[in-house]
This record gives structure tokens, sequence and C-alpha cells, in this order.
């Protein structure tokens, strides 16, 4: 729910906050300086003070504080990492690179670039802005881990996604982040996550679905299918109220005449998932914009309208718990006690009557839980269509361990390939491919080999870091690191590598702020996994006969972070995704 602050156009708020006190200075020196001076400033003064003075200004800053940064850090012994080149003023080429990359190139793709000529952690500048990356897996420990208070989300992260998220898990620091943390901690014991009747169900539906759709001689898009799975079994789950998208079935191929003629959807599932996704869209463009992202939304925050969407599901369902809660209050003790079935939205009301902070909340976990949770089964299943001896080594596991019986908790805790094939998969395709955080202080990076030196962080400056890049680097996971294999979590790859540096592989993050449905994340994903291949012996990729615009151009592969196969286009907003579909056809098993 927007304040009313928020209905100002954000480039006044913006203009307001920086420019207006320099605009007072201005208006004060050129009227009170005549006044004491006893002389009258001629017009053409004044017209050439008023323009130039603002902008003069502000470079001088940004000067200044360049060289406050260059002083401190040669007084405590430290330099400042490489920066990238640029070649327009204020790195304004690097925001356009970044831009045309989000649209057109291999996620995170100048990430993967910049370390061959900088390190693994440099310095980006884009808009007057210094931002520090990093993929080396000691400073990822420190900054997520050993020395973690000395890091924040940051106010101006906070700034670009309150709207959105609010003040809840993900976006809160400080005491708040604790109450958040605290407040939903519960929900996701073993107790919960290891209840799998809303998957068992939910599953049945789907997998009916993408039979039938199989039966009329169409591919189905796996993606789609498992973002509703997840959808409604996250809803139902956390919120205790299915928003019921799979009720409308199955998409057909965009090249078929039923995809071509389909009509626009109207289910309300349609306008909450669109809108979940294009809120991701527009908080990634805005951080590299910075802190002059207002100017970019100058008439209307875009986040606005989509919201609208998203709290004409949750407040209504925030409000019913409440209302369930203040008549529970009312029943005898004796009518009272832990319910096991509670929903999250249930669960959180115990903490809090403040609808806000319970939305807030519920938004957050479900971001996570919904789209993270889908877009790794997808990927999983697109590796076993690329590999269909991994396919038929991991069937075998599923059947010899529960056959085609539902698998409980200590089912999936016994398949070992299962859980191989999963963290290969997360290797490869991080939920969230680049994250970051923002020195709370100035702070100074050891140095990370004998001839190093210490590295400075001015306080305020964004620290971004990527799993993606870290977890497909040769010197941490072998040679082999661009290839999925999910032996090497098995064998002697296992000890060589990730047991004496377990910071190398950072899925759901680490230290304090570790992803609390980790366990949630893997079961969902074990389970539907399961599900799919006690009915389905084969995996077909299927892009070009059913959706032309869903296959790579030409180049697309061409990344550092690529082995050059990669049959489907990768995107990243806050989370992973295949852009037009995972289309795949399969064989029902015996």
């Amino acid at each position: 729910m927007a304040s009313i602050s928020d209905y100002i156009p954000p480039g006044i708020r913006f203009l307001a906050k920086t420019a207006l006190p320099t605009v007072s200075a201005l208006a004060a020196i050129t009227v009170g300086a005549p006044l004491l001076l006893k002389v009258q400033a001629p017009t053409w003064l004044l017209i050439v003070t008023g323009v130039f003075f603002y902008p003069i200004s502000f470079l001088a800053s940004v000067y200044y504080r360049d060289y406050k940064k260059r002083q401190t850090a040669r007084s405590l012994g430290a330099v400042l990492p490489n920066q990238v080149e640029h070649k327009l003023p204020a790195g304004i080429d690097i925001v356009m690179q970044m831009s045309d990359d989000l649209a057109n190139r291999y996620p995170v793709y100048r990430f993967f670039e910049w370390p061959e000529k900088y390190g693994h952690t440099y310095n980006v500048r884009a808009l007057f802005d210094d931002r520090i990356f990093t993929c080396d897996p000691e400073y990822l420990k420190i900054i997520l881990a050993t020395e973690f208070n000395k890091y924040e989300k940051g106010p101006l992260l906070r700034e670009q996604q309150r709207v959105f998220l609010g003040n809840g898990v993900f976006n809160a620091d400080g005491e708040m982040w604790k109450f958040h943390r605290i407040m939903s901690r519960p929900f996701f014991s073993r107790d919960r996550v290891g209840h799998f009747d809303i998957f068992d169900r939910i599953a049945d539906t789907v997998i009916s679905q993408i039979k039938a759709r199989f039966k009329e001689g169409y591919p189905i898009d796996l993606q789609e299918s498992l973002s509703r799975f997840m959808l409604d079994s996250s809803t139902e789950f956390l919120f205790g109220s299915n928003v019921n998208s799979l009720s409308v079935g199955l998409s057909y191929p965009p090249s078929s005449e039923k995809g071509r003629n389909a009509p626009v959807p109207t289910h309300p599932s349609y306008a909450f998932g669109d809108s979940f996704m294009e809120l991701q869209k527009i908080i990634i463009v805005r951080t590299f914009y910075g802190e002059a992202w207002p100017l970019s939304e100058f008439w209307r925050d875009k986040v606005l309208d989509h919201m609208k969407v998203m709290d004409a599901f949750v407040v209504p369902v925030t409000q019913k718990a409440l209302e369930k809660k203040a008549e529970a209050e009312k029943a005898s003790t004796e009518e009272k006690g832990k319910n096991e079935s509670e929903s999250l939205m249930e669960h959180l009301v115990k903490s809090s009557d403040d609808v806000k902070v319970i939305k807030d909340e519920a938004l957050n976990i479900l971001l996570a839980g919904r789209d993270s949770t889908a877009a790794a089964i997808t990927f999983v299943v697109y590796m076993l269509s690329e590999h269909p001896e991994i396919l038929k080594r991991l069937r075998a596991e599923i059947l010899e361990t529960v056959g085609m019986s539902r698998p409980d908790y200590d089912d999936i805790k016994r398949m070992k390939y299962l859980r191989a094939v999963i963290n290969e998969t997360l290797r490869l395709y991080p939920p969230i491919p680049l994250n970051m955080k923002q020195a709370k202080n100035d702070i100074v990076l050891p140095p990370l080999d004998p001839e190093g030196k210490p590295i400075f962080i001015a306080a305020g400056t964004r620290v971004q870091f990527s799993v993606m890049v870290m977890h497909r680097r040769k010197d941490l996971w072998g040679p082999d690191a661009h290839e999925f294999d999910p032996d090497r979590w098995l064998d002697e790859r296992l000890n060589k590598y990730l047991t004496p540096n377990p910071s190398i592989f950072l899925p759901f993050s680490a230290g304090p702020r570790v992803c609390l449905g980790q366990q949630f994340a893997y079961n969902a994903i074990s389970f539907m996994l399961i599900r799919i291949l006690q009915q389905f012996g084969s995996v077909q990729l299927v892009q070009h006969e059913a959706n032309p615009d869903a296959v790579p151009p030409p180049g697309w592969a061409e990344s550092k972070g690529s082995n050059g196969k990669d049959k489907v286009k990768l995107r990243s907003y806050l989370t992973l995704f295949v852009d037009g579909g995972l289309w795949v056809k399969m064989d029902q098993a015996d």
C-alpha cells in the first residue's frame, strides 16, 4: 500500500532532495551578496551563475569525494580497486551497456568479461557512482558472514524497492530486519516444510494438464507449468488462499493455430504473475541508474500500478487472517492450540496487527518461494533434456527409492543423486545471479595473496557480487566448471574444491541472512522432480518448433560464462528465468 508521498512524481521528489538545497544557496548568494556589498550585480552574471552553479558545485563535490577516498586509502596502507574503463563522462556508456545487456545478452555478461582485465574485485563507475564488484569467495565470506554487521542493504536499495517490498525481510536492515526474521523463522521449521499435502495435490493437477496437452499433440511450456504450480502451492502454503492459476489450463505453443488465436487471458492470476515479473524488471533497471533512478520515471512511479494488482490479492487475505485471529482470541483456552496446518499469514498475524507489516513480509517470501523455486526446477529439466543419461540414472534412483508412491521427507533425504543434480543446477543457474550490499562505514578488505595490498571501500559504497560468475570460475571448480556434471558432488572433486572452501557455493546466500526457505525450496524442487520423473521417461527440447522467439539469437552463447551450448535464452531481473519459455515434449513412462 503506497503512501501519499509516493504519488508525488519521483523526479520532483528527487530534484527537491538534491537540487533544492543548492538552488537555495544560490538564491541566498545572488540576493544577499549585492545587499552586503551594496553593488547591483548585472543580469547576465545572475543568469550565468544560475545556469552553471549547480553542475559546477556537483562536479566539485564529486572530485572532492574522489580525492578523500584516495587520501584515506593511502593513510590506511590500502589501494582503491581497479576501475573499469569508460569512454563517456560519468560512465554513461557503462549504464547504456548494462541496460543493453539486460535485453540482448547473456545474464551478467560484463561481469564474466571484466575479471580477465581487472581481476575478480574491481570498481564500476556509473553516473559518478562507484560500485565495487567482487566474485572472490573470501571477500563474499567476509561480506555475508564474518563481517556481516559492516554491510547493509542500504538506504538507496531500500528506497528503490520500498513500494514493492516495503520493510519485508529482503529489504530491511537493522532492527526491522531482525524483527521480520524472528517473526518468520518458526514457520520454516522441518515439521512444516516437510508436509507435502499441498505439493502433492497441486502436482497431480499440473501433471494431468501436461498429459492432456501431450495427448492433443502439442508441446508444453514447462516453465509456465512450474511457475503456476509454485504460484498455487506458494499462495496456499503461505497465505492459505490459492490463486488457482492452473484452473485456466496451459498455454498452446505460439507457433500453433490455437496459440496464435488464443484470447487475451483474463484470469486474475495472469495479472498477478505479469505484475510480479514487471516489478522485478523495474527494480533491476533502477539499480543501473543509482541515486538518479527517479529521473528515469520522472512523472510516474512505475511500481504503483503493479502494486495495485499485488494488493488486490494480498490485502484481503491479510485482513481475513486478522479477523480470524480476533475470533480465535475470543475462544476458550481449551479450544486454542498449535495449528499444524496454519498458513504463514495466520502465523504472521500472531506477531503483528499491522496490515502493512504482514503484507510486506508475505510478498517478500512469495518472491523467493515462487520465482526462484520454479526457476530451479525449470533449469533441472532443461539440463535433463540435454543429458538423457543423467535423466535415466536419476529416474532409476527415484524408482528404486519410492517407486510410484508419494515421497516423504526421509525418502528425499536418501536420494543422494537427486540432491547432486539439484546442486549442480543451482551452481550453474543460481536463482539470484547478481546481488548487492552497501558499506556502512569505511572498510579495508585484506589482501588475498602475499604480494597484494588491502582494498579500501568508502562508507556508502555499494558492493555488488555475482554467485553465478563465482560458480563458473575454473580456478575454483576445475577445468570443467562450465559443464553440467552432478558427479562433481559425489566424487573426489567435492573434497578437492568445495570441502576446503565452502564459500564457493552460495545459491542461498550465507551468514545471518542465509535464505530462510532453503529447505522449503529443496523439498519443493525434489518433490516436483520426483513426480515428473515417475510419470515421464524422457524430455525433448523443442524451442524451434513451439516458439521461435524462445531460440537464442546468433552469438548469444559466446559469453565467457557459457560453454557455447546454450539452447535457451537466459534472462535475469531479480531472479533467473528462460525468456520465451522452456518448450518440451515428454514421453510418458510405462
